[in-house]
């Protein structure tokens, strides 16, 4: 990253600017076949493009080095990871070569805990045109802490062919869309973090998700969030079939447990959704999302 230094002496705030890249990134067939089968998304859908989800692979091509950051190993006991939101401008091409950076455009503290607000920018790297935008919210903390919200995270809510769909019927506004199951073993969150370069330990390590005061592993915010995605990308064909959408994360998700994403159109001509990703135990994503019309 711009800047870095030792990170002695030296406290969050001081990240507030920071930026990390410009790296630059190919969109494989490889990468997204596996990252498809890792969130059990459509195979025969996303062939010549990734799914709008893969935006949180691109996420993880900049966030290790925000991690990896001195300041934050420094300072930081855990960061997890509590709202999230994206915008796509074009769709995700394969083979398309990208440049993509991470800046951190915030860092709010309260007590032991720093709440950062990561800012994503994914552009092509020949024409210099945005693909894809997106801001993340991180809550650091400084010591371990309890299970809270926000998937396992703390409460930040303050703060081939390509032009198939599942052949669901756009539904009218007020109209449910049809449930959505999904469920992830822990090695399906090994599968993801080998997929989407996001090997927090927490996802896959027992007694690291327990040092930062967790019951286990969780899964991860971001495939929930594929889930959802993947919910509402059913009723729209095309190659970008969500316009932008904005995840809260609210409760953690154990892996094996049986979820379901339910939803609503809220306005069918301007096409957006809200939606949930649920459980027996409680509501663990919810989600605003506009879809392409």
């Amino acid at each position: 990253p711009d800047g870095a230094s030792n990170g002695a002496d030296m406290s969050l705030d001081e990240l507030t600017g920071r930026r990390y890249g410009p790296v630059q990134v190919q969109i494989y067939a490889g990468q997204v076949g596996a990252y498809v089968e890792a969130t059990g998304d459509d195979i025969d859908r996303w062939r010549c493009f990734a799914p709008p989800s893969f935006a949180g692979a691109l996420l993880f091509a900049v966030a290790p080095a925000f991690l990896a950051d001195p300041i934050v190993v420094g300072e930081v006991r855990a960061v997890l990871h509590g709202e999230q939101t994206f915008t796509w401008h074009r769709p995700l091409r394969i083979g398309r070569p990208l440049s993509v950076t991470g800046t951190v455009e915030r860092v709010r503290s309260r007590g032991r805990t720093a709440f950062i607000t990561f800012g994503l920018e994914v552009a092509d790297a020949e024409a210099a045109e945005p693909i894809v935008q997106g801001r993340s919210t991180f809550a650091a903390f400084a010591e371990a802490t309890g299970p809270g919200n926000d998937a396992g995270e703390p409460d930040v809510a303050e703060r081939g062919r390509n032009d198939r769909a599942s052949g669901l019927e756009f539904p009218p506004a007020g109209a449910h869309i049809e449930p959505l199951e999904k469920s992830a073993s822990r090695a399906d969150l090994v599968r993801y973090a080998g997929a989407s370069h996001d090997w927090n330990p927490i996802h896959w390590d027992h007694a690291s998700a327990v040092a930062v005061g967790l019951e286990g592993v969780i899964v991860h915010g971001l495939l929930a969030a594929a889930w959802v995605t993947q919910a509402v990308a059913r009723y729209v064909p095309g190659e970008r079939p969500i316009v932008d959408a904005r995840f809260r994360f609210r409760s953690p998700l154990r892996p094996g447990v049986e979820t379901r994403v339910v939803g609503e159109v809220i306005d069918d001509a301007a096409g957006r959704f809200r939606a949930a990703l649920q459980s027996e135990t409680g509501t663990h994503v919810t989600a605003d999302l506009a879809v392409t019309r």
